[in-house]
């Protein structure tokens, strides 16, 4: 199905220049076109139409990976460990296994992903938590390599978010829409 994605404007990244009006075209996991969202409707009038306010940009790369997913639980709201995540003596606490690991980590993608971040820097360690975010559809990134993420071209990825000021409204990875603001 080809989906256009279209903000008030849309910065690729890159050397390309940021296009007000401007959307993405997106089939399966891939971008197939970077144009005027104009243009794009009037080439697939049949594709279905995501109109998100703000930028249209490449996303976040978290460079705190393991800090926020393996050295931070995320509590599950059932618990009364309250609502942000602990650290420090707080966790030391906790009786962490790798299923209660697992957990915390699939929470904090989901914060992550909120934030409009794509990626994260590892080293990741604890196979729970790889796991956790190899299934949510983050990239881990060694962090010893570049942390930018490739620019929104046609043939490409179909990963970015969408920041209407400074909040995310959507993140997208590889065409699917894993986070939007309601």
């Amino acid at each position: 199905m080809l989906t256009i994605h279209t903000a008030d404007v849309l910065t690729p990244g890159g050397d390309s220049p940021s296009l007000p009006g401007g959307a993405v075209l997106v089939e399966g996991r891939q971008i197939t076109a970077v144009a005027l969202y104009d243009d794009l409707v009037a080439a697939h009038p049949s594709a279905r139409v995501r109109r998100w306010p703000g930028v249209l940009t490449p996303g976040l790369v978290e460079p705190h990976g393991p800090e926020l997913l393996e050295q931070a639980y995320h509590p599950d709201p059932r618990e009364d460990l309250g609502d942000e995540p602990l650290t420090g003596e707080a966790l030391s606490a906790l009786t962490m296994t790798d299923a209660r690991w697992g957990a915390s980590a699939r929470r904090g993608v989901q914060r992550l992903l909120a934030k409009g971040t794509v990626a994260v820097v590892g080293p990741l360690r604890r196979r729970a938590v790889i796991d956790a975010v190899h299934r949510s559809g983050l990239t881990i990134q060694d962090g010893a390599t570049e942390t930018a993420l490739p620019a929104l071209v046609s043939g490409g990825d179909a990963t970015f978010a969408i920041f209407d000021e400074t909040d995310c409204v959507a993140t997208v990875i590889r065409g699917r829409l894993l986070h939007r603001r309601r």
